[in-house]
């Protein structure tokens, strides 16, 4: 467990607050909060966090309110019942908290994060360690309606080749960690597709290193649930490490889908490309993207880029989207980021009328091509073809596809 907390006081309220997320004083010109990702105090230890008010920069756009059982609520945190298909070369079982995996990946810098790995009494470990490539789905269901914690290591050995795909399904309250260790010269994809039950609560902090010349795909696919909120962390650590970080959403009526993305390159000549598309639709539908890249001092030769996009299907929805970028570097290959949100593309639907489609199957091919040019990337047929046929029952059980500009 992690020493007690840092903290510091607002003069203006004599209130405890948390180094990296509160305030601090700048020329005598007032108080500033504290922006810089980079900046966040990070602890095991949930009581090291002060309470949640829904101001916080970390949380000021999730609904707190509906969250506050799995934030700083007693958690159950006894194993589950898992399914997991693999090939040679995977192993997956229960190991004690203590494990020496566990915590080498990162540490939580929220208190939801914080609350769950306080209360799991065991850990789900992964080792990935064939000389073949070799592929594990792990599924889980019926978690039920109490608040649960839970947490994951995925482990690929030096020079592996591996798949791992995280599939939700059935009704939840969850909040989870799951940590990503990526040894040097490994390459590996991990998958976690969120299809919760409508009522499903589910709250992940997902922690990747990455080493020398080790290469990381990681995708977010969230369809179900009530709020989901995944955020993946990727510490390239070793020269030559590389991340691609994709994701994809549909939020429907009611839906609050959120991600919080953080790169951290901290080595020589590391690359990362961030690509997350969404779409909306339904009254109150609401999507939430912050990407967050550091190019640290140590990182010269970098080479980033992240994007944002979302297409907006009906009126009533909200779509936020922040990109953020720290540079600490000027020896560097390239760096950029980009966010769009808007309706669809009226030269694509022309181009199709024009060619006697109808303007209903005009704009769910467009939404679908939109959606399933991430879905492509994953670079496993017989999944990606049951994920763009997920997108098509999305498209086709949303009621209307009028499109707007907001």
């Amino acid at each position: 467990m992690s020493a007690a907390a840092p903290t510091t006081t607002d003069s203006s309220t004599s209130e405890r607050v948390q180094h990296g997320a509160g305030a601090h004083t700048d020329g005598g010109w007032g108080l500033v909060p504290v922006q810089t990702r980079s900046g966040r105090f990070s602890s095991t230890d949930p009581a090291a966090f002060p309470d949640v008010t829904g101001r916080e920069v970390d949380w000021k756009l999730s609904p707190v309110a509906r969250l506050r059982p799995l934030i700083d609520g007693p958690l159950d945190g006894s194993p589950y019942a898992y399914l997991a298909r693999e090939t040679g070369g995977v192993t997956v079982d229960w190991v004690d908290a203590s494990h020496a995996r566990v915590g080498t990946a990162g540490t939580p810098e929220d208190k939801a994060s914080a609350n769950a790995w306080a209360s799991v009494e065991k850990v789900l470990l992964v080792e990935l360690t064939g000389e073949e490539p070799s592929t594990v789905t792990i599924g889980r269901s019926g978690l039920d309606r109490e608040p649960r914690a839970g947490h994951t290591v995925i482990h690929a050995a030096a020079h592996t080749t591996s798949l791992v795909v995280l599939r939700n399904t059935g009704s939840a309250r969850l909040v989870e960690n799951v940590e990503i260790v990526v040894d040097d010269g490994a390459h590996l994809t991990v998958v976690t597709l969120q299809e919760w039950d409508d009522d499903a609560e589910h709250l992940a902090s997902h922690f990747a290193t990455i080493g020398r010349d080790a290469q990381l795909k990681h995708f977010v696919v969230s369809l179900g649930g009530s709020i989901v909120r995944v955020n993946p962390s990727a510490h390239l650590a070793g020269q030559g490490a590389d991340t691609e970080l994709y994701g994809v959403y549909f939020a429907d009526a009611g839906q609050h889908l959120e991600q919080q993305v953080y790169v951290n390159h901290d080595a020589p000549n590391s690359r990362s490309r961030v690509n997350y598309k969404g779409a909306l639709q339904g009254e109150g539908a609401r999507t939430v993207w912050i990407g967050d890249v550091l190019i640290g001092r140590t990182a010269p030769g970098t080479d980033s880029y992240e994007q944002n996009r979302n297409l907006v299907l009906s009126e009533g929805t909200r779509a936020d989207s922040i990109p953020n970028l720290e540079i600490e570097t000027g020896d560097i290959q390239g760096a950029g980021h980009a966010s769009a949100t808007g309706r669809f593309d009226d030269e694509h639907l022309f181009y199709l009328q024009s060619r006697g489609i109808s303007e209903d199957e005009a704009r769910r091919l467009v939404v679908l091509g939109f959606l399933s040019e991430v879905v492509q990337k994953i670079g496993e047929p017989e999944l990606q073809d049951r994920l763009i046929a997920a997108l098509e029952v999305e498209l086709t059980s949303a009621p209307g596809t009028g499109a707007v500009t907001r």
